[in-house]
């Protein structure tokens, strides 16, 4: 996964038993099934839709789905996605919710919640999805369900009236269909169904209530984080954060503004698995982890996300490495994994990450005009010119023990008609200089770890460019480190989850085109039990 993992992931991986471990991931990411693992327990809810404006209904909770025994294979890296909520309608004169977003686990989609529909003029029937959103103005409720699967996901929502205070439909939710609404009453939400795989008894995918106009009641939200609907001009409450519940419906009353409708909570995915004699935790993505029971310490490797590339190397993300720090069984400690800097003619810094004490510098991106490198984990190349020469930015800052980074490289005094960049520092070598005018610097070499079983290198730093027509670019450095480019084309990126930094871009003259991004980082722990 693209360590575009700026945004912070927020997954949790949690002592579960004395062989398990259960990872609650909040928002999208990528778990690496452990050695010995080869099935596991699931729990997927998608986002629940948005409730409608103007007496509208109410959302349909995300798809509820979940088994036991579902086989996966050991090393192998699944791509968990975490859908949003959907908008609630703005107040208005006709304005529906929008759908929830699908949350996946390899082959498990869970379906996003339908919307509510909008109260305005003849209304309309909600939409449909995991479980259906409610109708308005005498319409029906969407279909829950959609697309079908077994056991069901979700159910239909509640449709309305067209008479009295024109109530609005419940959005279904996972274990009951949404309210139908009465001509005194909007129609309350679907119940959501409760799952312990946790470790305790969490109620997720309720519907969202319908609306009521300009007296109460209006709908409840449905027990599992379904929003309530409102009678007046106070906008409807949201589903709750990662239960997959819908929105609530918006009401109104005379005059105007109209009541909007509230937004879907998002999903969430749980993964429990019996962990065996695994001891080795790889994480490319930010996470919570408590560490098992029965853990006095872990070895570790926490590797930043290299620099983006631009005029010169970009700096590998900082490297650092160690064994036997002390951890305590059933404390949850954040891990950040950092996203690599988005190269372009200004190459930005890469990302820290960072677990428990330990943080290892983002790298520093490529030079963005004629002048010394950058600083950070490693540091990024020079950029000369109008015969100048300049020094490389420095590596392992801000400074630890062992360092967790090199310098990058000088670049030498060059004919004004030419532009030359060193190469990005890398974790065991500075970057290389650029030897003349007519080559860039070389990236970089990373530095090779075992912690995972097998030998991998990881934060090189990226190529120095020649900005002189057709002459060569710097390699990248072992380690991820990405290739600068050669005669008006961008710089390669670095590999992902090795913190590699991203290539140069090469021109002709001043002419630039973009570096490379920095490739991300990655954290890996080796745990010490007693």
């Amino acid at each position: 996964m693209s360590g575009i993992m700026s945004l912070l992931l927020a997954a949790k991986v949690a002592a579960a038993g004395p062989n398990y471990v259960v990872a609650t991931f909040t928002s999208s990411g990528t778990w690496t099934c452990p050695s010995g693992v080869s099935a596991v327990e699931y729990l997927v809810v998608a986002g629940g839709g948005g409730g409608g404006a103007t007496i509208g209904a109410g959302g349909g909770a995300g798809g509820f789905r979940t088994g036991t025994g579902f086989s996966v294979t050991a090393g192998t890296d699944y791509t968990i996605t975490v859908g949003a909520g959907g908008a609630g309608g703005t107040g208005g004169i006709a304005v529906p919710g929008v759908a929830g977003n699908n949350s996946v686990f390899s082959t498990i989609t869970s379906a996003g919640g339908g919307f509510g529909h909008h109260g305005s003029v003849s209304g309309g029937t909600g939409g449909s999805g995991g479980s259906g959103g409610g109708g308005t103005r005498g319409n029906g409720g969407g279909s829950g369900n959609t697309p079908s699967t077994s056991p069901s996901q979700g159910n239909n929502g509640g449709s309305s009236t067209n008479s009295g205070n024109l109530g609005s439909g419940g959005g279904g939710g996972a274990s009951a269909v949404g309210a139908n609404g009465t001509s005194s009453a909007g129609g309350n939400g679907g119940a959501g169904t409760a799952s312990s795989i946790s470790g305790s008894s969490v109620t997720y995918a309720g519907g969202g209530g319908g609306a009521l106009y300009g007296v109460a009641p209006a709908g409840t939200g449905g027990a599992g984080g379904g929003g309530n609907g409102t009678y007046d001009d106070t906008n409807a409450n949201p589903g709750t954060a990662n239960t997959g519940g819908g929105g609530g419906g918006g009401g109104a009353s005379e005059p105007s503004p109209y009541a909007s409708g509230g937004s879907g909570g998002s999903g969430i995915v749980i993964l429990k698995y019996d962990i065996g004699s695994a001891s080795i935790f790889t994480f490319k993505s930010s996470q919570k982890w408590t560490a098992p029971a029965g853990a006095v310490s872990v070895d570790y490797l926490v590797v930043a996300g290299g620099g983006g590339g631009g005029l010169s190397g970009a700096g590998a993300g900082g490297f650092r490495t160690g064994t036997a720090l002390s951890v305590t069984a059933g404390t949850e400690y954040t891990i950040t994994v950092g996203g690599g800097g988005t190269g372009s003619a200004t190459g930005a810094d890469g990302n820290n990450s960072v677990f428990s004490t330990i943080t290892s510098n983002g790298g520093a991106g490529g030079q963005t005009g004629i002048g010394n490198g950058k600083s950070g984990g490693s540091g990024s190349g020079a950029v000369s010119s109008n015969s100048v020469g300049y020094t490389g930015g420095s590596g392992n800052t801000p400074s630890v023990a062992p360092s967790q980074g090199n310098n990058g490289g000088d670049t030498p005094s060059v004919p004004a008609s030419f532009l030359s960049g060193g190469g990005g520092g890398g974790a065991s070598a500075v970057g290389g200089n650029a030897p003349s005018s007519t080559k860039g610097g070389d990236g970089g070499a990373g530095t090779a770890s075992s912690i995972s079983g097998s030998s991998v290198t990881y934060g090189g730093g990226g190529g120095g460019v020649s900005h002189n027509g057709p002459s060569p670019g710097g390699t990248g450095g072992a380690g991820g480190g990405g290739n600068a480019g050669d005669a008006f084309t961008s710089g390669s990126a670095g590999t992902a989850n090795t913190g590699g930094g991203g290539g140069g871009g090469a021109g002709g003259g001043f002419s630039t085109v973009n570096g490379g991004n920095g490739g991300s980082g990655i954290v890996i722990l080796k745990v010490n039990f007693t």
